[in-house]
């Protein structure tokens, strides 16, 4: 099982009020807490609930694939994209809109119990500190073999292949990547270096 939180208030303020920004919100699953009534009363509040879309399975590929078509004219003006759902929601959104900046407005949490099967090309961790906001909407620790948050190890292969295998992309030469293509890699400079909190996911382990 999972549940999601709603990022600070803050964070998710400064976002709306960096230009022309869309919010997709996920109906949420039955393997995943999800605060919906809390988030609508914060987009009701910040007076957004006429950018926002409600949608279901965003960890679908072919869902998403679908849902973009259908609202194409309207993001083709869109500067940012804020998505409310686990982290697999925010990966897909941006895996196929990687010319669009997409940010989290939650954070993901394990908790106790089965979590069924999932056949995505992409995985949370539910680490509770989602940070897909800097890195192009690509997960460090999921994408890289090593989870590293602050960068690639240095074993990479010229040709942007993971030491571990030959098969496989080193996650951050794929961050560097969306982050260029966003116009947005200066952020690998001016980003503070990022340590994991152990404590967010052992305290979430012991909830029931």
């Amino acid at each position: 099982m999972l549940i999601t939180k709603i990022k600070e208030k803050e964070k998710i303020l400064n976002v709306l009020n960096s230009g022309n920004v869309f919010i997709f919100k996920c109906f949420g699953c039955k393997d995943v807490y999800f605060p919906e009534e809390e988030i609508d009363l914060l987009l009701t509040e910040l007076k957004c609930m006429d950018r926002m879309v409600r949608l279901d399975y965003l960890c679908r590929e072919e869902f998403v694939e679908r849902y973009l078509e259908r609202y194409k004219d309207i993001l083709k003006d869109v500067d940012r994209i804020v998505v409310f759902s686990c982290g697999v929601g925010v990966q897909v959104v941006a895996r196929h809109i990687p010319e669009i900046p997409v940010i989290p407005g939650c954070d993901t949490h394990y908790i106790n119990g089965f979590q069924g099967l999932t056949a995505q090309d992409v995985d949370c961790q539910m680490c509770g500190q989602c940070r897909l906001n800097l890195t192009g909407g690509i997960c460090p620790i999921t994408s890289c073999s090593k989870s590293l948050l602050n960068g690639p190890c240095g074993g990479a292969n010229k040709d942007g292949k993971c030491e571990v295998s030959k098969d496989m992309d080193c996650g951050w030469v794929l961050i560097y990547k969306r982050l260029k293509l966003l116009g947005e890699e200066d952020l690998l400079k001016r980003c503070p270096v990022d340590i994991m909190d152990y404590k967010l996911i052992i305290d979430s382990d012991k909830k029931e």
